[in-house]
């Protein structure tokens, strides 16, 4: 007892203790994976029944994922399978709870099934509406978010089936409508389990070129349970995402996919996406012949209109005969140059006119006018004056005593004289 106690004691505790000298005995690494994998809850998981055997009580089912090549091994009581309605076959949708079990003595993983319901349309449609109200409440389907094709794409993306009819009816009706069109086509699953994972591989490549100017999905319709993967989460995240504009043509209106909702443009068939991604040559050349037309009668009209505004304006009177406003100021400036002269000229005659009376006026108050009249100015002659100087004038009889020597000026010249003495003027 000692010793089995002993050698307990140098068991490792935890797994990252052991070595090569102190390993753990395989008895307790599938103890402690059993402990581990019975605290593992139930899951309820969705898949696919791609295998069912039934043996006995047992039976055992190979359950595969949806959008991904993924399967797993169950074993199920059959008593389980029999309260079923209906009975499940291969290719059954299903809902299975699992709980992860593990067999100590052989050290088997078995994924027990404690119960499964089968999936009908009216589940997927149910889960479809939920997903779709979802997304819508996020903004995925706002008509902001999404953008408008190109009038005339140079490329065009094809998402497609291989060799499906939707590719022959996109690449036919497109080439009919303008033969110049260029495609580069992607074609994947557009069903089963890989259909979500190459749609969207293919659809990332064509956003990535930038050669590409819009991108169709198209399938040409088909069952639910084969629409299912347009309707997938992941794909409609990544439509949305795109920075390329989307085209989804799956050409089933019975049920509608998600896809229809998150593209950028829904054609109601792989034919009306063809039609709405391509103008039609034949309507643009006849669209272009109008508006040559049109532009050539605007182009008329307008001439005509500038004619005619051109001839009313030279009937004018100021444009039929320009000249007609210079004579006319002509004549004004002549009219005012005379009048301008006639101005001057009097003002200058009655300038003169005033020269001559005031020239009149002059001669007849000065002193020589009044000699002329027989007046004369004496003035005391001083025998000692020098020539030019001021001699006083005689104003009153005492200035001249008798013997006074006088000078007398008069009309016609000088002379001298004397006085013989004062007298009393003269009464009148």
């Amino acid at each position: 007892m000692s010793e089995d106690l002993a050698a307990a004691t140098t068991v490792p505790a935890t797994a990252a203790e052991t070595s090569p000298d102190n390993p753990w005995p395989l008895q307790l690494l599938s103890q402690k994976l059993k402990m581990h994998i019975d605290r593992a809850p139930s899951a309820w998981v969705e898949g696919q029944v791609i295998e069912m055997n039934r043996r006995g009580t047992n039976a055992y089912l190979t359950l595969r994922d949806i959008d991904a090549e993924i399967s797993l091994p169950a074993s199920v009581w059959t008593n389980v399978l029999d309260r079923q309605e209906i009975p499940l076959e291969r290719g059954s949708r299903v809902v299975a709870l699992l709980k992860a079990e593990m067999w100590l003595k052989t050290g088997r993983l078995n994924m027990s099934v404690k119960d499964i319901r089968p999936v009908g349309l009216g589940d997927l449609l149910a889960r479809i509406e939920r997903l779709r109200h979802a997304l819508a409440a996020e903004g995925l389907f706002s008509d902001a978010r999404k953008k408008r094709l190109p009038l005339l794409p140079h490329r065009i993306g094809l998402i497609t089936g291989r060799d499906s009819d939707a590719k022959k009816d996109v690449l036919r009706n497109a080439a009919l409508r303008w033969p110049a069109v260029e495609f580069d086509v992607r074609e994947v699953a557009v069903q089963g389990n890989t259909a979500v994972a190459q749609v969207i591989a293919a659809l990332r490549e064509l956003d990535a070129d930038p050669h590409v100017d819009v991108i169709v999905i198209a399938r040409g319709g088909g069952a639910l349970e084969d629409l299912l993967p347009f309707s997938n989460e992941e794909l409609i995240r990544a439509v949305s995402a795109a920075s390329t504009p989307v085209v989804s043509a799956i050409g089933h209106e019975a049920d509608r996919p998600i896809l229809d909702d998150v593209a950028d443009l829904r054609a109601s068939t792989p034919t009306d996406a063809a039609k709405r991604i391509v103008p039609d040559v034949a309507e643009e050349l006849v669209r272009v012949r109008q508006a040559r037309d049109h532009l050539r009668r605007g182009a008329t009209r307008l001439v005509e209109r500038e004619t005619d505004r051109l001839a009313s304006l030279r009937s004018r009177p100021v444009l039929a005969s320009p000249e007609a406003m210079v004579s006319h100021r002509h004549d004004d400036v002549e009219r005012l140059k005379g009048r301008s002269q006639a101005a001057v000229t009097a003002a200058v005659v009655r300038a003169a006119d005033q020269l001559v009376h005031l020239k009149a006026q002059v001669r007849a108050l000065s002193p020589q006018k009044t000699l002329d009249r027989g007046y004369a100015v004496v003035q005391l002659a001083d025998a000692g004056s020098a020539p030019g100087v001021r001699r006083d004038v005689v104003r009153h009889p005492d200035q001249a005593p008798s013997g006074t020597p006088l000078t007398v000026r008069v009309a016609g010249g000088r002379f001298t004289a004397e006085s013989t003495g004062g007298q009393e003027p003269a009464e009148d």
